[in-house]
């Protein structure tokens, strides 16, 4: 007995050093409370091809992430073959590390899916296409024509969707608030000089592309991006949340944001600086504003729940269908999520990427989305949240989590144990090549 409480002291106090270390929260023993369960959750197994001891490894995998202390709050929904196996949330929507009396969330529990957006916007760009609105290769400035300045003329939509249109980031000396005024963040991005003319260099555009976007629905339709996301997707697929940002009323309930995790080496700081226009502190406390929370920016604050977004691309999952309705064409989802270029060095981000023309594309032999990803498509947001679908596996996942680490003992247990757990349970089923309706000219 005093054996086993000495162990058990000495189990804290390392608890303690590894919080201090890595900026985490004290952990709970029992997560039972902290908890919220879908009860819709198919117990069909032989439907969905997934044992429920697999869903309970994955569970378990997910609760041994959450142990780590760096995720206030995670929310996860997974879909195969269309049956949702599982749907939980886990922790707090604030007051995890002290700032205030804790509140536990739910599985309603909206989160900014940061650049998880952009597959969303991407999407709405794609269904301007289908209706005839704009033509993918034909450059943004035939629409916007002050895009042109700065060497842009020849820039085109679609360049502009696949991280090429050389305006990855807009200049340091702009006031952060221009991220509250879209036309004059618009202004200032169409007056920048582009890194090249012809959309021949990949360089991850965190937030630039989201206004060029919102403005091309604006001149092609006469509707504001948040009308268009409300009529294309919102609607459609019945959708609590899904807004640019999110209505005063429902601010309250929002996953609270937190920096934890170690402080970032110069070096990556940099990196990360550079990529979202500020560093990760003042991103993270800017993305608790009432001001960030009220704004419009397509590419990176869409509000959901981890549900929410699994729905989006089980949708896309289905070739542009849900429930019997039809949301997108085929063939326009094959647009939005073929590869554009191949694996390439991405030059914001430094890291070697697969891009389409909107999502973040998975690997072989190992990829963002785990093991043999080669057909998954979807897209990262703020380093932690992971919303994506794999047509191989027949399936679609949202992982959506409130701690920005960036170096901390929660990666091995998220890349290697929850995203491989996924993975093996939903082993490839189809070959993952995408079948098109046979369209035959008339007479």
């Amino acid at each position: 007995m005093v054996a086993s409480k000495i162990i058990a002291s000495k189990k804290k106090l390392l608890q303690a050093a590894e919080r201090k270390v890595f900026r985490g929260f004290e952990v709970p023993e029992d997560l039972a409370p902290l908890t919220d369960i879908d009860p819709n959750e198919s117990k069909a197994s032989a439907k969905s091809g997934v044992a429920p001891e697999a869903v309970a490894d994955i569970w378990s995998a997910i609760e041994s992430f959450y142990r780590r202390g760096a995720h206030p709050f995670v929310s996860v929904c997974i879909r195969r073959h269309g049956e949702m196996i599982l749907n939980r949330s886990l922790g707090y929507v604030k007051g995890a590390m002290g700032e205030c009396e804790p509140v536990i969330g739910s599985l309603d529990t909206p989160i900014c899916l940061f650049s998880s957006s952009k597959a969303v916007s991407a999407m709405l760009i794609h269904k301007l296409a289908e209706e005839g609105h704009i033509d993918l290769l034909t450059p943004v400035s035939y629409y916007i024509p002050e895009f042109a300045a700065g060497g842009k003329a020849n820039i085109t939509v679609h360049d502009l969707l696949s991280h090429r249109a050389g305006v990855p980031g807009i200049a340091p000396d702009v006031p952060r608030d221009v991220l509250y005024d879209p036309e004059e963040a618009l202004r200032h991005i169409c007056a920048m000089e582009t890194l090249h003319s012809d959309g021949r260099v990949s360089a991850y555009h965190a937030i630039t592309g989201g206004f060029v976007m919102a403005k091309l629905v604006e001149v092609t339709t006469g509707m504001s991006i948040q009308q268009y996301l409300d009529a294309v997707f919102r609607q459609p697929l019945g959708m609590k949340y899904f807004t640019y940002g999110i209505d005063k009323t429902l601010q309250p309930s929002v996953a609270h944001h937190y920096e934890t995790g170690l402080k970032n080496p110069k070096l990556i700081e940099n990196v990360l600086t550079n990529v979202l226009g500020a560093t990760v502190a003042e991103a993270i406390e800017i993305s608790n504003t009432p001001e960030f929370m009220s704004s419009v920016i397509p590419s990176g604050n869409i509000y959901s729940t981890a549900e929410e977004a699994c729905r989006f691309f089980q949708m896309m999952l289905q070739r542009g269908e849900w429930q019997g309705q039809r949301v997108l064409d085929p063939v326009t989802v094959l647009r939005g999520t073929r590869e554009v270029g191949g694996a390439r060095l991405d030059k914001s981000l430094m890291l070697p990427m697969r891009y389409s023309a909107g999502m973040m594309l998975g690997g072989k032999p190992a990829g963002l989305y785990g093991v043999d990803t080669h057909h998954a498509f979807g897209h990262l947001g703020f380093s932690n949240i992971l919303c994506w679908a794999d047509p191989q596996r027949d399936l679609a996942v949202s992982i959506v989590s409130s701690g920005k680490p960036v170096i901390s003992t929660h990666i091995v247990p998220l890349l290697f144990s929850v995203l491989n757990r996924i993975n093996k349970a939903c082993e490839p089923c189809v070959d993952g090549l995408y079948e098109l309706p046979q369209y035959r000219p008339a007479g």
